[in-house]
């Protein structure tokens, strides 16, 4: 079983926003940084620091995966 931590979740959400920040008056995230920021809030309130890539839906799984294919490439 894989897992993530909510060092690498928070890292994640922090790279989509500067690939594409929030728009609007309303400041919507973009799709892959809004499908991080609830595991990542959920963590929070569990006090978890890491969750298991099995509880992420797809969406999310697929931002996170993206995201570190990104960093560990370079």
């Amino acid at each position: 079983m894989l897992f993530i931590s909510i060092q690498d979740l928070e890292a994640a959400i922090n790279y989509w926003r500067s690939q594409s920040p929030a728009v609007g008056e309303e400041l919507h995230l973009c799709p892959e940084a809004a499908a991080l920021a609830k595991p990542y809030a959920l963590m929070i309130v569990q006090g978890a620091q890491r969750a298991s890539m099995d509880v992420l839906d797809e969406a999310a799984r697929l931002a996170i995966q993206k995201f570190l294919n990104v960093t560990q490439a370079n």
